[in-house]
């Protein structure tokens, strides 16, 4: 397989574009607009919304395999085409109970794999009896294209609660609030012969349900990166994926773990692996729906910090002052998404910032000390005072 399609002109197709040079692959990429960060890198483009599956069809006449770049796809229309032949990697079944966050929830359970309490929300049922069992503060999400921190809602009172279900027309799922000691992420791939590989576990700190920073490799105990590993290897043989998933989990203060959400793809907690892995999420993502042996996760570092350089204003400016100042930074790696319009919450770019072992000390007070000093140095250059 030489030529992969990708739906979604993102940074994370934008980000494919190294590997798959050094893979001698060519994409070809399905995105709405010109302006797309992925339109610069791609060998040809499909002009066209992520979920019209007439241009799909388009694409998959120039490609041998397709594969996404985000989940705001129609599964239903895009299966009349893999009846028709065409490769799409993760395969349609696998991506199917996942799109839906109420039908993810009820996968992940009847798997067997640990989840936060929920419901799902519509006007038929009993909302009062369902918030009393779950209690106050909830979570409210969207079932469909939440992303980004968008469509979830930390509620606090019944009247919230009311007040949100009016003003949304969307489906929704609730679900408890964990209050979660730290959360954690593992990027998980499986190839076409059913090998899995799992990269480091990691922390990720969001702030307003959005990832700031990402620590790599959590400071937890080998026990719990075993029982992360174990998820990651029962949700990917179940589902029968190719390809690169991303798993969000809580780990509670009694050291129980959670599963979050599930990405059917490349993910944001994964970006340090460009600079900080032998092998990158983006390589291996390619490597897997191509059909070529995977390649090694490991750290080639101590560790790294990645921080997302996200919008705070709206604005057409490429902040190359603030840009300089943080490439400067000792083994800073810089990767800038070349958006052309900035505002607030946007994913613009990330730095990643390579740890070796000298600047290591042992245990958690290096990851809390050495990690949050060099994120608070990157954000205090980044952000206005």
């Amino acid at each position: 397989m030489k030529r992969v399609g990708v739906i979604g002109g993102g940074q994370l197709a934008w980000m494919m574009a190294n590997a798959a040079e050094k893979l001698g692959l060519e994409l070809v990429v399905q995105t709405p607009s010109e302006h797309d960060p992925a339109v610069s890198i791609a060998q040809e483009i499909v002009f066209a919304p992520v979920d019209d599956a007439s241009a799909t069809e388009i694409l998959a006449k120039k490609c041998d395999v397709i594969t996404f770049e985000n989940e705001f796809v129609n599964v239903q229309a895009l299966s009349l085409l893999a009846q028709q032949g065409v490769c799409f990697r993760p395969r349609l079944e696998a991506l199917a109970p996942l799109l839906d966050k109420y039908h993810q929830r009820c996968y992940l359970r009847d798997l067997g794999l640990p989840v936060p309490e929920f419901f799902a929300l519509d006007e038929a049922e009993n909302l009062k009896s369902k918030i009393e069992y779950l209690g106050f503060p909830a979570v409210l999400k969207s079932r469909r294209h939440g992303y980004d921190g968008q469509g979830t809602f930390i509620i606090q009172d019944f009247a919230t609660l009311e007040q949100k279900l009016t003003l949304n027309q969307s489906l929704f799922l609730l679900e408890e609030f964990v209050p979660f000691e730290r959360e954690l992420a593992i990027i998980a791939a499986r190839s076409v012969e059913g090998e899995i590989v799992t990269y480091p576990v990691v922390e990720t700190q969001q702030e307003q349900q959005v990832c700031r920073r990402v620590i790599a490799p959590a400071q937890i105990t080998p026990n719990q990166v075993a029982e992360i590993q174990a998820i990651a290897h029962t949700l990917l043989n179940s589902l029968e994926v190719v390809g690169i998933f991303g798993i969000e989990l809580f780990l509670s203060a009694d050291g129980k773990i959670l599963v979050n959400e599930i990405a059917p793809r490349t993910h944001n907690s994964g970006h340090f692996s460009l600079d900080a892995c032998e092998t990158s999420q983006f390589e291996q993502h390619l490597r897997a729906v191509c059909g070529l042996p995977l390649g090694n996760p490991a750290l080639q570092c101590a560790g790294a910090v990645m921080v997302n350089l996200l919008g705070y204003e709206n604005s057409h400016s490429d902040y190359q002052s603030q840009r300089q100042q943080i490439a400067e930074i000792p083994q800073a790696h810089l990767h800038w998404y070349g958006k052309t319009e900035s505002r607030p919450g946007r994913k613009l770019g990330h730095v990643t910032v390579l740890l070796d072992n000298q600047n290591r000390e042992s245990g958690s007070a290096y990851a809390l000390g050495v990690g949050a000093a060099i994120a608070q140095n990157i954000e205090s250059i980044w952000y206005p005072r």
